[in-house]
C-alpha cells in the first residue's frame, strides 16, 4: 500500500474557532468571511496568476479536529449518521461527508474574493466557508461552472438545502452588547444570525423544546444562546478578548 504524505500548503483563519456551530455544508453562511495564509514556499504570488478570473474555489483540507486515541487511530467505521437524517439512522460513510473518514481529507467550496498582500505574506480572501479555525489546505482548485455544477444530479438525502425555519431574536443585554461592537464588527449581527438559522444542536434536537443554555465561540465573541420550538434568542455576546484581560 502507497503511503501519501500529504504537505499544507496553507493555513486558514476563520471566525470558527471550534467545530460547535460549523456550518454542516458550505455556502450557508454568506457572512463567514476567511483568509486562507499560504505557506512558504506556496507564498509565491506566480503561483496564483490568473485565480482572479475565478469567483469560486475547491479547497482540500485535512480534518485536524478529528479526536482518536492511540488504540483507535488506525480504526474507522462503516457506517455513520448524517445530521440530514435526523442523526439516528445509519448510512455507509461513503455516501456521506462525514469528517470520520478512512483519511481525515475533506472538500470544501468557497467563494473567492481575490488575493491579498500583507506584511510580506500572501492571503486568499474567502467567504461562505464552512471550516473551523487553523484548518490545514493541503491543495486549491479552481471551481469550472460546466464541469462541477450538475443540478440535474441525484442527491438522495440532501437533495435541497437545509429549511431555514427558525426565528433569531436578541435579549435587551445582547442588543447593547452588539452596539457596543457594531463600529469594528458591522456584521456581526448577520454572522450570528446565519449561524444560528443552520441550528448547531445536535440533530437529535432539531424541531424540540430546549431548554439548555449554548455556547458558541464565534470570531472574536463567545455567544450564549437558547432555542425553543420556532425560534433561538440570543443571550449574550461577550468579546473573549476583553475578558482574557480582566
Amino acid at each position: 500500500m502507497i503511503n501519501l504524505n500529504h504537505t499544507s500548503i496553507a493555513i486558514l483563519h476563520s471566525p470558527y474557532k471550534e467545530k460547535f456551530a460549523v456550518p454542516r455544508q458550505p455556502g450557508l453562511v454568506p457572512s463567514a468571511k476567511a483568509e486562507l495564509e499560504m505557506l512558504p514556499p506556496y507564498n509565491d504570488i506566480n503561483a496564483f496568476a490568473g485565480l482572479d478570473e475565478f469567483s469560486h474555489l475547491w479547497l482540500v483540507f485535512s480534518f485536524h479536529k478529528n479526536v482518536t486515541t492511540k488504540e483507535s487511530e488506525n480504526a474507522w467505521s462503516p457506517t455513520v449518521r448524517p445530521p440530514r437524517l435526523g442523526g439516528n439512522k445509519r448510512v455507509g460513510v461513503f455516501a456521506t461527508r462525514s469528517p470520520n473518514r478512512p483519511n481525515a481529507i475533506g472538500l470544501s467550496l468557497v467563494e473567492f474574493h481575490g488575493v491579498v498582500k500583507r506584511n510580506g505574506k500572501i492571503y486568499l480572501s474567502l467567504s461562505n466557508i464552512d471550516l473551523v479555525d487553523g484548518t490545514p489546505v493541503i491543495d486549491i482548485k479552481p471551481y469550472i461552472p460546466y464541469a462541477d455544477a450538475l443540478p440535474e444530479a441525484k442527491a438522495a438525502y440532501a437533495q435541497t438545502p437545509p429549511e431555514k425555519s427558525l426565528n433569531i431574536s436578541f435579549s435587551e443585554q445582547a442588543s447593547i452588547q452588539l452596539n457596543s461592537f457594531s463600529s469594528q464588527y458591522s456584521e456581526l449581527r448577520q454572522l450570528i444570525v446565519e449561524v444560528l438559522q443552520q441550528d448547531p444542536r445536535p440533530a437529535y434536537k432539531k424541531a424540540k423544546r430546549d431548554d439548555k443554555i449554548y455556547a458558541m465561540h464565534l470570531s472574536d465573541f463567545n455567544i450564549k444562546w437558547q432555542c425553543g420550538l420556532t425560534a433561538i434568542e440570543v443571550i449574550s455576546i461577550d468579546d473573549v478578548y476583553s475578558d482574557s484581560i480582566k
